[in-house]
């Protein structure tokens, strides 16, 4: 009897190109696992553009559309077990998720981040600012972290970490550039492992 491939969600706010690493990985590895659903507070953006071409599920959802965050929260709970959504991968996603997600997903949802947490976490901590941070603080290396998504920013357990050095010329964005190059790498075996953890 064949196994039901693993239902995913992906959360995005920008061009989403964890997105597509996942999304071609999946299919060059040939995981146990399909991309189902995407989700983003941005109507226009390339990971919703990326969807659209690939037959991939569509959601914008934005708590503005929503007489109150609880309202808004529900319904993202509502739409996720609607598509049968087994794990959420967050990528490169903008906002602090629902804590009724987080709830209604225990164990079952994943962030990349692009520093060696538990350094260089927190609110605030994203994109050029985590880079800028990194060489500000002098160190010599950094990199990429997928961990489980709790209530707190990038506090959840530590699911796989993969190091990049810092170079002496580095300026935030050539670091940006090569940290990105891992996160296209790490995650894809991130989700791996998490595909074993839960077949296991």
């Amino acid at each position: 009897m064949m196994t039901r491939k693993t239902r995913i969600a992906v959360f995005c706010s920008g061009n989403g190109s964890n997105f597509k690493a996942l999304f071609e990985a999946i299919r060059n590895k040939q995981l146990p696992a399909e991309i189902v659903l995407c989700i983003s507070n941005r109507s226009q953006c390339g990971a919703m553009e990326f969807a659209q071409q690939n037959g991939i599920s569509t959601l914008h959802i934005t708590e503005k559309q929503f007489a109150s965050f609880d309202e808004f929260a529900e319904t993202m709970v509502e739409r996720l077990k609607e598509h049968q959504i087994d794990i959420i991968l967050l990528a490169g996603y903008m906002r602090k998720v629902p804590d009724a997600v987080v709830a209604a997903f225990p164990d079952r949802m994943l962030n990349i981040h692009p520093a060696l947490l538990p350094k260089f976490g927190g609110e605030g901590m994203y994109g050029i600012h985590v880079h800028t941070a990194v060489l500000e603080a002098g160190e010599t290396e950094t990199g990429a972290t997928v961990h489980f998504v709790n209530e707190e920013y990038d506090k959840g357990e530590i699911l796989l970490q993969r190091t990049v050095p810092v170079l002496p010329d580095d300026t935030p964005e050539t670091l940006a550039a090569r940290v990105l190059e891992c996160e296209h790498r790490l995650y894809p075996d991130a989700l791996e492992k998490l595909l074993a953890l839960r077949r296991s």
